[in-house]
């Protein structure tokens, strides 16, 4: 009925009365009158409907009202995204109403200073997003005071001495919030002690816990592990390909314990490429619907920071009888491809198999064999193998290439940490020979499996990423335009084509690398979804994740889906239906975790890299302006830390011209934009606000 209710109030052209909506459904029975009643009551609770003082309904958009995200200010304002616009409403703090960043919130807008910028205030909250949060909590007489670690949370939470877990003063603790007593205090207790702030590696612990990332195996979980096997059996191989007498290796970081992929290549008389893409068979040991299997749908994905791993999968199964260790029997899934001199795929298969990898190689020593020419001990007989491997591989990027891929060239900081985790290095991560092989063989394998599925008219899981918002793209142009940089031919069109050809115009610039960056945030964020939209970024028609099933759920549950419909051929009705509803919720759930994931991992690094900084502070270093605003610009150093030059820090008064994205000195003329290179001193550093300030010492 809740369908019908909501249909009814969107064909309408005026608000109805509940007697106007039951006429329109033909309702009469006193049930389902009282059924109406509740679902009229509860869309009005989610902020769906709108019930006026006249006691008349209709749809939410119709409405003076609108409902959104709070993105809140440090400074104690906010901004509401407008459910399903472009706008966003300014909330001042004396109408934030108690609403908290992230929170669902019904906004009226109260006055408008031009057309995108509305102001309002917030009537109610829709949608408590977290009711838990992370803080230090220090003591006032008999109360635990918590000060929260989001900044963009300015408010306290007052904890009574029965409820605060016997924490002492500087404990970092997970609190619940209670009642709100006002603006910027709220009743609550403590749930979780985390630990002490100046015990080693709380602060990264913090952080997890912020993003609700579970570090614990649930007790269900423990138990099935008892039970677990810690080899393949031969009852396990019946009905297998049996490749374990082939030549398969894997090659992963120096120091990957949880490996899913292995490859093999092999060349035919007619001198087309056998491309082995073999995974690790997850979905066989995690049963549907098991603790396992609950417990990683719940996780998401692995979580990798800079001094641990927090394994989607026990250690057990990621490091053990899952992991393609070499020289012992493994269960995968293999696909095997067959590719033409062009790169085109020419056939393909998809089964069951069992392997047994004969070295786990490292990209360090096989960027030695593919760029230097040199053979490190154990490698020798794989030579052949790999230069193979690496011809197939520049003809498939090309062939990738030559349809719009798209490769904005971004790179990764990679923070070395002592074993209290305390950084003594921030660098650059290398991207290799060996690491664009293995991504360039992985792209194909997910195309392959998805392709497959796809013009099989299956329900399946796929990683789409969707085309550019044109506006974006037009604003980027423009501002490479105040830069001096005149495109050639129709950039404007959205095709991958056509940013493959803006990158490569730029790719020479001296700030090539920001420009990129940019670029990069013009795009739209991949996400999973039960529908194929094609992957923009990869030019690709049709694109799944089915290569790291030990690190990410929507590849165990590619597998999954693999396993009933191509190998035990499960097509029937109930089947398709029950997969058709449950990978809505997978591929919501899991595009959820993967975001909280990408922002712990930044969160981390940003507060390792401001750690780092705050052994430097008076040191110069040179970078590059990577963004400049009213209050002051970005600089980024070579390793990509970033910090703030603020204008309060500058010499003399600065006219920003929003336009050009620059700032000028009103005296001398000086002017700083962005991809200027200049010499900063570190002036601030603090860990725990994750910020590094900077000040300009001059322009390179």
């Amino acid at each position: 009925m809740k369908d019908k209710v909501v249909e009814v109030l969107k064909e309408s052209d005026k608000a109805l009365t509940i007697y106007d909506i039951q006429d329109k459904l033909g309702i009469k029975e006193i049930d389902d009158i009282k059924e109406l009643q509740s679902i009229l009551n509860n869309l009005e609770k989610e902020a769906i409907i709108y019930h006026s003082n006249k006691d008349r309904y209709m749809m939410l958009e119709d409405s003076h009202l609108h409902r959104g995200i709070m993105r809140a200010n440090k400074k104690g304002f906010g901004f509401v995204d407008i459910d399903n616009s472009e706008t966003d409403v300014y909330v001042s703090e004396d109408n934030m109403n108690g609403a908290l960043h992230d929170d669902i919130v019904l906004v009226e807008i109260t006055s408008k200073k031009g057309i995108d910028r509305p102001e309002g205030r917030v009537l109610r909250i829709v949608e408590r997003k977290n009711d838990t949060y992370v803080g230090e909590i220090n003591f006032k007489k008999d109360k635990g005071i918590v000060s929260l670690d989001d900044n963009k949370l300015r408010i306290k939470v007052q904890v009574p001495k029965d409820k605060t877990m016997n924490a002492v003063d500087g404990h970092k603790v997970v609190v619940k919030l209670g009642k709100r007593i006002d603006n910027h205090t709220f009743q609550g207790e403590v749930i979780e002690i985390i630990g002490h702030k100046n015990d080693p590696g709380i602060d990264i612990l913090s952080i997890v816990k912020k993003y609700n990332i579970e570090t614990d195996l649930p007790d269900d979980v423990k138990v099935e592990l008892k039970d677990f096997p810690n080899e393949v059996t031969e009852e396990e191989i019946k009905g297998r390909r049996d490749l374990r007498n082939e030549v398969i290796f894997t090659i992963d970081g120096d120091d990957t314990k949880d490996i899913d992929d292995a490859i093999s290549i092999k060349r035919k008389n007619n001198g087309n490429y056998i491309l082995g893409v073999h995974i690790a068979d997850v979905s066989y040991y995690v049963k549907e619907g098991s603790p396992l299997d609950n417990d990683a749908m719940e996780r998401g994905t692995s979580v990798y920071l800079v001094d641990r791993v927090i394994p989607m999968l026990p250690h057990e199964l990621s490091n053990g009888i899952c992991s393609l260790n070499p020289n012992v029997d493994r269960l995968a899934i293999s696909c095997v491809m067959e590719f033409n001199a062009q790169g085109r795929q020419v056939n393909y298969e998809i089964f069951e198999s069992v392997i047994r990898s004969n070295i786990q190689m490292t990209y360090k020593k096989v960027n030695q064999v593919l760029e230097e020419n040199k053979v490190p001990e154990g490698y020798e007989k794989f030579v052949k193998d790999l230069k193979l491997m690496h011809e197939l591989a520049d003809i498939l990027r090309h062939e990738k290439e030559n349809r719009g891929y798209i490769d904005f060239k971004v790179d990764e900081a990679k923070i070395l940490v002592d074993e209290d985790c305390v950084p003594y290095e921030v660098t650059l991560r290398n991207r290799g020979t060996g690491e664009r092989l293995i991504e360039d063989f992985m792209i194909a394998a997910n195309e392959c499996v998805a392709t497959h599925i796809y013009f099989m008219n299956l329900p399946f899981i796929y990683r789409v990423h969707e085309m550019p918002k044109e506006e974006r793209i037009r604003e980027f142009l423009s501002f490479i335009g105040t830069l001096g940089y005149n495109t050639t031919g129709n950039l404007k069109e959205n095709t991958p084509k056509n940013i493959q050809k803006l990158i490569k115009l730029l790719e020479d610039k001296k700030e090539f690398k920001i420009l990129s960056s940019l670029l990069l945030r013009s795009m739209q964020k991949a996400e999973y979804k039960p529908i194929n939209l094609g992957h923009f970024g990869l030019a690709s028609k049709c694109y799944t994740h089915f290569t790291s099933p030990i690190r990410r759920y929507p590849d165990t549950t590619v597998h999954r889906l693999l396993r009933t419909y191509l190998f035990n051929n499960k097509l029937d009705d109930g089947t398709i239906r029950h997969w058709e509803d449950k990978l809505v919720y997978i591929a919501d759930h899991s595009s959820a975790k993967e975001r909280a994931s990408i922002n712990c991992e930044r969160e981390v690094e940003d507060m390792k890299m401001a750690e780092y900084m705050e052994k430097h502070i008076g040191e110069e270093f040179e970078g590059m302006i990577s963004s400049v605003m009213s209050f002051g610009m970005f600089v980024e150093l070579d390793n990509l830390i970033e910090g703030l030059v603020s204008v309060k820090d500058m010499k003399g008064f600065f006219n920003y011209n929003e336009e050009r994205m620059s700032l000028t000195n009103e005296k001398s003329g000086e002017k700083y934009i962005i991809g200027d290179r200049v010499i900063v001193k570190v002036i601030r550093a603090s860990k725990d606000e994750k910020t590094i300030d900077f000040e300009i010492v001059k322009k390179v």
